[in-house]
């Protein structure tokens, strides 16, 4: 694998989980500090989007207006959806906006948003392959490929049909190796079979690997007592040979000096480590719960406003650890006031949704049980 960094930590910080005040806007002074101790401990790769809701502007102000240009590489993205844009004229026109609200005249690692078999048509109907290689021969970015969210024989369709891309960014972490929804190894496999490098999104499946259910932690912790379940998670992903750089959607101070401790000096898991994820692995697959990776695509076309990611979160709580009062606790107040019960199924969640989840059916189940 060519690698398109260098001197460069293995850890990407991925800004689209960022910490939020009271109000809901981002915390801009706790992103600078988690800005600073990423740079500090040698990270140079920042990933955030058109679609992350504010995340472009704090990065603005957190990172491009408080270190050189030159010091750090940047990736957003062009989103082709249908809650993103109207036409071709204003998916294109989003490169614009990101350079405006970023504050910078280039970006590093430019992707198309999301591709799937349900929309990666659009991409081409709106002449976006075209677009991003004339940027790139402008000198407005230096690197372009795309983030996907599909099954492997997609992927491997669309990297046939564009080998020009130079980066794919897959879906990987240990839940998903073999998930027959997922499919991370097979994705990355396909990867591999073009000679791409692979920037990994949801190592820690949104935050859910992070605090996983107790037979899994028990796992690590007889393993290794002082290692965090994230850690395990992130490396992982880190392993493997043609993985460039692992984003973790960090939303706090702690989280990134967490992160920071282990990946600072990274060494690939040895055969050893590898036995204790397979282990975690096969007890994780007896844990029924909802694989909503939080990515929030299910929530701007919904008619009703429903904060499903949080309504699905307050749902695992029951189902991964058993405790129905603290899940009915937390869905009184999490989802923002929205319920479960609310939903109207016009299904236009289903088809925003990157994992395929049937939304409309879970959402009757949280109701029957936690209203």
């Amino acid at each position: 694998m060519n690698s398109l960094i260098s001197n460069c930590m293995k850890l990407g910080f991925g800004l689209m989980r960022l910490p939020r005040l009271d109000s809901g806007e981002i915390d801009v002074e706790q992103t600078k500090q988690m800005v600073d101790d990423f740079f500090d401990a040698g990270g140079r790769y920042f990933d955030t989007a058109f679609v992350y809701g504010g995340s472009e502007e704090a990065t603005k102000k957190a990172l491009v207006e408080r270190y050189p240009r030159d010091s750090y590489y940047l990736a957003t993205k062009l989103n082709a959806s249908s809650f993103a844009c109207k036409n071709e004229e204003e998916a294109k026109n989003e490169f614009n906006i990101s350079l405006e609200r970023l504050g910078t005249d280039y970006i590093d690692f430019y992707l198309l948003h999301a591709l799937d078999k349900n929309n990666k048509d659009t991409y081409e109907k709106y002449g976006l392959w075209d677009y991003v290689k004339k940027l790139k021969a402008e000198g407005k970015i230096k690197h372009y490929g795309f983030s996907f969210h599909d099954q492997p024989e997609v992927l491997d369709e669309i990297l046939t049909a564009h080998p020009e891309a130079e980066f794919v960014q897959l879906q990987i972490n240990y839940a998903d190796w073999d998930d027959a929804n997922v499919n991370s190894r097979k994705c990355y496999e396909v990867a591999v079979k073009h000679n791409k490098p692979v920037v990994v999104m949801e190592p820690v499946k949104g935050g859910t690997l992070a605090n996983p259910p107790e037979r899994v932690m028990e796992v690590f912790k007889e393993a290794d007592p002082m290692a965090s379940a994230a850690s395990w998670a992130v490396k992982f992903a880190a392993s493997l040979p043609q993985v460039m750089v692992v984003l973790s959607g960090m939303s706090n101070v702690e989280q990134m000096k967490d992160n920071i401790s282990y990946m600072k000096d990274f060494e690939a898991f040895s055969e050893d480590e590898q036995k204790v994820i397979e282990k975690a692995t096969a007890v994780l697959k007896e844990t029924d719960s909802i694989p909503c990776t939080a990515c929030h695509y299910c929530t701007p076309g919904c008619p009703m406003k429903l904060h499903i990611p949080e309504i699905f979160a307050c749902m695992n709580e029951y189902k991964i650890y058993g405790n129905l009062e603290r899940a009915k606790n937390g869905y009184a107040w999490r989802p923002g006031g929205t319920k479960a019960s609310q939903c109207v199924k016009c299904r236009k969640c289903e088809g925003a949704c990157p994992q395929h989840l049937p939304i409309v059916e879970l959402l009757q189940e949280v109701a029957d049980t936690l209203e």
